[in-house]
């Protein structure tokens, strides 16, 4: 009787549980799959970002170990801030039109 009496009360605790975190395993309705073009975009711009980044680290580690002369790395540096500047904006705008784009889908 015991053994019987444990199972229901886990049984009703595994139905409990799933009840309540219903609302947590749903997606949400305003949730719109992203064109995989823009995202793709998206993600190119990122990893561009990133290598910008690695070479605006580089150009200051070449700076602190004398491979580059003070004048020769604020031309380089100036360089590569541009090119991040750039990249920045663009990755802005690839970001609004995949959103854009993904509330357009959400509403037909």
């Amino acid at each position: 009787m015991d053994l019987v009496a444990f199972l229901v009360v886990v049984a009703l605790l595994g139905a409990a549980v799933w009840i309540i975190s219903a609302p947590l395993r749903r997606e949400p309705e305003n949730a719109a799959p992203s064109d995989p073009a823009a995202a793709a975009d998206v993600e190119q711009l990122e990893a561009a970002r990133d290598a910008k980044y690695r070479e605006i680290r580089d150009a200051e580690m070449d700076l602190r170990t004398g491979k580059l002369s003070e004048p020769d790395h604020r031309v380089v540096d100036a360089t590569l801030r541009a090119e991040a500047a750039e990249i920045l904006r663009e990755l802005d705008a690839a970001r609004e039109e995949a959103e854009a784009q993904g509330s357009g889908q959400s509403t037909s």
